[in-house]
């Protein structure tokens, strides 16, 4: 019978690796301070887009995973993922992204390019409502078995006391709750408007880009990004920080330029030099670290949460 396991952390990250464990047949609780939609994940815009995580070896295998699953997931509205065509475009000359042959990504011809773009690529990929996602994912861990309970953990060895495995999926909170200070908070903030009827996404990929600028449409609205904050924990929208997002994302799309607001989303991400997923023996206890995935939490969530599941059973 598997060991009895307590997840700390419900964003995208902890969820996953919940169900996945719980569809493995552990007992699983999830433990966490913020309830799903109050998380980072829930304010990401969020397509697959391995973004702000290394190492690029394992960030490979882990996106390529993940993506393979959230295709299967695009097959049902309910999931909150659907398959979207749009592009990434380039402001000068850049190599091909090393992620483009995951998604077939072709080169677009000049006539598709936006005003000022020099290059660019177009494939389909998944476009995902965060919010109905991760509600989603609890579903998954409800019918698997599995439990939801709002509670904050000072620490990793209170954790180990209730459970004889602890997975640590806290993502930005890992800085404390780990003692990791590699761990850094990289804010975000989105701009969400009613949709004037884009079906397409799209992604300013200009390296080295002061300002991030992208778009993505969830049927009545689109999801209109962002800032790349370094070291701020400031979970407050800003006010002059949104009307530069719809500013910015309306000169790529002018018909975004009337469109009403709807909302502010705000989250912190979590990155750190590496990806943080390993085992470590605390006594008869054994506690798993799942976290550091920066701006690719989505992305990698899949692919990180089966070999999560693969790591505790190589310990025992």
């Amino acid at each position: 019978m598997p060991a009895p396991v307590v997840v700390i952390g419900a964003g995208v990250i902890g969820l996953t690796t919940a169900v996945l464990l719980a569809e493995a047949g552990h007992a699983v609780r999830v433990d966490a301070e913020l309830l799903p939609a109050d998380t980072t994940s829930a304010a990401a815009g969020a397509s697959w887009d391995p973004f702000l995580a290394e190492p690029a070896d394992l960030v490979e295998r882990w996106s390529r995973e993940t993506l393979r699953v959230l295709v299967g997931l695009g097959a049902d509205a309910r999931t909150g993922v659907r398959l979207v065509e749009g592009t990434h475009e380039s402001r000068v000359p850049r190599d091909v992204p090393a992620w483009a042959p995951w998604v077939d990504a072709v080169p677009c011809d000049p006539g598709e390019l936006r005003p000022g773009y020099a290059e660019g690529w177009r494939y389909r990929a998944p476009v995902v409502d965060m919010p109905a996602y991760l509600a989603r994912l609890v579903d998954r861990l409800t019918a698997a078995g599995g439990r939801l309970r709002r509670y904050r953990h000072d620490s990793l060895d209170e954790a180990l006391a209730e459970a004889p495995v602890v997975v640590n999926c806290t993502g930005t909170g890992s800085r404390a709750l780990a003692g990791d200070p590699s761990v850094q908070a990289v804010r975000g903030q989105l701009v969400v408007v009613e949709n004037p009827g884009i079906r397409t996404f799209f992604c300013d990929d200009t390296p080295d880009a002061e300002e991030l600028t992208y778009l993505y449409p969830q049927s009545d609205v689109v999801v209109l990004g962002g800032t790349s904050d370094w070291g701020s924990w400031d979970l407050r929208p800003d006010p002059a920080a949104a009307r530069e997002i719809v500013r910015r994302c309306a000169e790529v799309e002018p018909s975004l330029a009337g469109a009403r607001v709807v909302g502010h989303r705000v989250g912190l991400r979590p990155v750190r030099p590496e990806v943080r997923l390993e085992t470590e023996r605390r006594g008869d206890a054994l506690l798993l670290h799942n976290y550091g995935h920066g701006g690719a939490g989505l992305t990698l969530s899949w692919g990180c949460a089966a070999e999560a599941v693969d790591l505790l059973r190589a310990a025992g």
